[in-house]
């Protein structure tokens, strides 16, 4: 028995990317797997996304470009955050795609990899504020990237505006600049191609709504077990600080999962399933363990789900407070922590 394991689907990867697919109606999709693939394991999602039509990857880094690479030696790889001096010759090396966001990044790039120009449409983070006095040798795209896709229409139809203007006349290059939020809502924005990572996850990509009705499907199930169940006498604390404490007499138990697995301090209060019966988080989430109040005898080692049969990445982080994305590109990859496997 492993104290926690993480489960991808890859059916359901491939499932979301034909979704996505028939959204975009002949646009490419561009899947995004940066940050070990927001947490759900890089490799496997960025080979089910491959196979199911996308015809691209994005990263955030040169560093997870070049090990994208070495597993995925025909994949095509683009770069979005920027790249150090450093790192050029091996993302040349790598044959990685990569983005230009200013005058020197433009220079540093030129005649050594494929390039994206970057416009700032508003996120005000990278991009030029407009089109670039030349176009570098070797670009072969130009984008943009959404600051409020999934809540401000009026401002995303603005950016969208911008980037049409400045992008116009640009010839023989890739216009991208959708998201995952604004790919299920805005198909004028789609382009000739849309960069998305939460869709292609079964992840919800606009707040208060689920990834079903999107008709995406989740990929991630995240499993252990309970280790240890006791009942706590009216008065008696819980964990670090006694944050909580039984009104009556009451019967708890200890999950082996905690804040260095990735299930996040905020998450007290939420609720995982012992079996089939919601239990509600106590006291604080310890790294290596958390508590959650039962109401019967469970016995030592019974299935406990954090992730999966209706339980959501979604739920537990409207519980804390934070995102999806936070939370799930938070999960531990130290397999001596979390066992990963891969179902179809």
């Amino acid at each position: 028995m492993h104290r926690a394991e993480l489960t991808l689907s890859l059916a359901a990867v491939e499932h979301n990317v034909e979704t996505l697919l028939k959204l975009l109606g002949g646009g490419a999709l561009w899947a995004v797997v940066k940050a070990n693939a927001y947490g759900h394991g890089a490799i496997a999602t960025a080979r089910a996304a491959l196979e199911a039509g996308a015809d691209a990857l994005c990263v955030a880094t040169a560093g997870e470009g070049m090990a994208l690479r070495r597993s995925l030696p025909g994949a095509r790889i683009i770069v979005l955050g920027p790249v150090t001096h450093d790192e050029v010759a091996h993302a040349r090396h790598a044959s990685l795609e990569c983005v230009a966001h200013d005058e020197a990044s433009m220079a540093l790039l030129e005649h050594q990899v494929r390039i994206h120009l970057k416009m700032n449409t508003g996120m005000n983070r990278w991009g030029e504020a407009g089109r670039p006095k030349r176009i570098p040798a070797g670009t072969v795209g130009v984008m943009g990237h959404f600051a409020t896709a999934y809540a401000d229409p009026h401002s995303t139809a603005l950016e969208a505006a911008r980037f049409a203007d400045w992008s116009s006349g640009l010839a023989d290059v890739t216009r991208h600049l959708a998201n995952s939020a604004a790919t299920v809502q805005f198909p004028d924005t789609h382009l000739d191609a849309a960069r998305c990572g939460t869709a292609v996850l079964g992840l919800s990509p606009l707040p208060k709504q689920t990834p079903q009705s999107f008709g995406l499907r989740p990929a991630l199930r995240w499993t252990s077990y309970l280790a240890q169940s006791r009942m706590l006498a009216a008065g008696e604390g819980v964990g670090y600080g006694s944050l909580f404490r039984a009104g009556a007499r009451m019967r708890m138990g200890v999950v082996p999962v905690g804040y260095a697995d990735g299930f996040s301090k905020r998450l007290t209060g939420s609720h995982v399933l012992v079996g089939d019966v919601s239990a509600r988080v106590i006291g604080a989430v310890s790294m290596d363990a958390i508590a959650v109040k039962l109401d019967r005898d469970v016995p030592s080692g019974a299935t406990v789900t954090i992730v999966g049969d209706g339980l959501s990445f979604e739920n537990h982080a409207d519980a804390a407070g934070i995102t999806n994305q936070e939370l799930c590109t938070g999960l531990s990859a130290d397999p001596r922590r979390i066992r990963r496997r891969f179902t179809r």
